[in-house]
């Protein structure tokens, strides 16, 4: 079924109320308002009033005055933070929800584990990071396999009912570089399944084209090695990409400091996402509020527009007067 929502055409798998679009779209109901072809939607309808082929909704909330609302969309859930963190390497989960907490970020990526079946009562990610709080985006970190990919984020979305998943199949343990090959194979067969897929892959604006083309919901070029800190090595290889989709575009893997964050927004891209860089800081929590101004500054930066790059001096003060 197709509707059209906030201006942008969306399927609809089958008739939803308005109350369960609100569900599946990740907003509270209570803090929005809803129009359904022309006419406004009293709350207390919102579970009676079905959707039909070719409605037209608008849905609003409010905002603080002053610049607008500068989220980004990815699968149609909208986020503010710009920042997404990863959950490993830390010393401890206290440690974990703390760094998250300093990040601002409201994605975080979680890996898919064997349970610990000698005490199954040490405690859990969940415990400490409320999947009712933050968005838990599963990834296949370690997979190097497309077969294995896909099995890992099935069982992952028996565990936790996700659809939106990050996807990664390495090509080695030297370099963690992407295995293309194996990535192309398991998108495809995730987004046959039903899965929304956000893909980490090589810096190659044809590859990431296609893999937009295939249905992916984000692409995500290395900045360089994971868990190096290398920064961006690319850079016009990263906006190309940037120029050549229309879904979202992260940098996954290689940040090292605040300002190679910055440097990725800068470029134009809608997101950094990071982990190694804050957990293995000195001060992880202090990192993780370093990293979410410098994610902030970069997309002010590039919305500003920088200026020109010239090859001789200008000066600032006028020449005219002189003594």
């Amino acid at each position: 079924m197709r509707i059209v929502l906030n201006g942008e055409a969306r399927e609809l798998a089958a008739p939803v109320t308005v109350l369960a679009l609100l569900g599946q779209l990740g907003l509270d109901e209570r803090k929005v308002a809803v129009e359904r072809n022309l006419e406004i939607v009293p709350k207390s309808a919102y579970g009676q009033t079905d959707l039909g082929e070719d409605d037209r909704l608008e849905i609003v909330h409010f905002i603080g005055g002053g610049e607008a609302d500068d989220g980004f969309t990815v699968a149609g859930r909208r986020f503010t933070s710009r920042l997404l963190v990863g959950t490993g390497k830390y010393k401890d989960f206290e440690e974990t929800a703390r760094a998250i907490e300093a990040s601002g970020a409201e994605i975080v990526t979680v890996a898919v584990r064997r349970v610990n079946l000698s005490d199954p009562s040490q405690p859990m990610l969940v415990d400490y990071v409320a999947p009712k709080k933050y968005t838990y985006l599963p990834n296949t970190a370690g997979c190097f396999t497309a077969d294995d990919a896909v099995r890992t984020l099935r069982l992952a979305r028996e565990a936790g009912g996700w659809n939106l998943v990050k996807l990664e199949v390495l090509g080695d343990q030297k370099t963690l570089y992407p295995n293309m090959s194996e990535t192309l194979l398991a998108a495809e067969a995730l987004i046959k399944d039903g899965f929304e897929v956000m893909v980490y892959c090589a810096d190659d604006p044809i590859a990431a084209k296609r893999l937009e083309d295939m249905g992916c919901v984000a692409i995500m070029p290395l900045g360089s090695l994971i868990g190096s800190g290398l920064g961006i090595l690319n850079p016009v290889t990263i906006r190309l990409i940037k120029e050549s989709v229309s879904v979202p575009v992260l940098v996954d893997a290689g940040v090292g400091a605040a300002s190679d964050a910055a440097v990725a927004m800068e470029l134009g891209c809608d997101g950094v996402l990071l982990n190694t860089a804050i957990a293995h800081a000195k001060d992880p929590i202090r990192m993780a509020r370093a990293m979410k101004l410098a994610v902030e500054a970069g997309r002010l930066s590039y919305l500003a527009g920088r200026m020109p790059r010239k090859s001789y001096a200008d000066p600032s003060s006028p020449l005219a007067g002189l003594i």
